[in-house]
């Protein structure tokens, strides 16, 4: 079974490398949060919806500054 991650709308190059990586990517929205295995985020609203905090227990990560192939490693990180 795929991995799910949530993708944060306007990050399309991330939502291509994690699928191109073999990801299942959906969109950000409250109701496709409970199954996510990581949350990715564009950093432009810090804890945007109060993600990290009612939404979901999945890590989220922060793209800000970071390339797709770097993010792909974080939720690399998050399977171990």
């Amino acid at each position: 079974m795929q991995k799910q991650i949530a993708v944060e709308p306007g990050l399309s190059n991330v939502r291509q490398a994690l699928q191109a990586a073999g990801y299942q990517v959906v969109n950000l929205e409250q109701g496709q949060l409970q199954n996510v295995q990581c949350v990715v985020v564009s950093g432009g609203a810090e804890n945007m919806m109060g993600i990290q905090t009612t939404m979901t227990k999945a890590p989220v990560i922060n793209a800000e500054g970071l390339t797709a192939e770097q993010i792909i490693k974080k939720v690399q990180q998050y399977e171990q």
